[in-house]
This record gives C-alpha cells, sequence and structure tokens, in this order.
C-alpha cells in the first residue's frame, strides 16, 4: 500500500509553484497580493526564485498562495 505526504506541496518545486502562480495570476497581481519587490520591479522567474530561496517568510507567503487557489491547488493532485 502506497503512503502519501500530508504536504499539499509534495513533489513540488518552488520553480512549479511560481510559474502557475505567475501563469494564473501574472506578475502585476501577484506583487499585489505578496508585496515583495521581485514581483514589483522588474520581475523575472529566475531573481524571484533566487529571493524566494533565501527568504523563508516570502517563499511561505508564495506557497500559502498557491495553496489557497483553489484552481491551482485541485490541479497539483
Amino acid at each position: 500500500m502506497q503512503q502519501h505526504s500530508n504536504d499539499p506541496l509534495h513533489g513540488k518545486t518552488l520553480e512549479m509553484v511560481l510559474n502557475a502562480l505567475v501563469t494564473h495570476y501574472g506578475w502585476k497581481e501577484l506583487g499585489e497580493r505578496i508585496h515583495i519587490n521581485c514581483f514589483i520591479s522588474d520581475p523575472s522567474i529566475k531573481s524571484s526564485l533566487k529571493f524566494l530561496r533565501k527568504t523563508p517568510w516570502a517563499r511561505k507567503k508564495v506557497e500559502d498562495l498557491y495553496i489557497s487557489t483553489p484552481t491551482l491547488y485541485t490541479n497539483i493532485n
């Protein structure tokens, strides 16, 4: 019998999560929902990933938004 992780992000990389959010919301709305400079000033996946990997509180906000977005979260399984 296969066990499933209770972690809703199990198997998802930060890059996958960020790409899904950018596709769903776009940079402008993402920057309005999560007020961090890497989403507002000349945003890119590369610079955002670099910041999020070094900043646990910001990464948590991104992961929480992903989980709380029904159209994204329901498609992760």
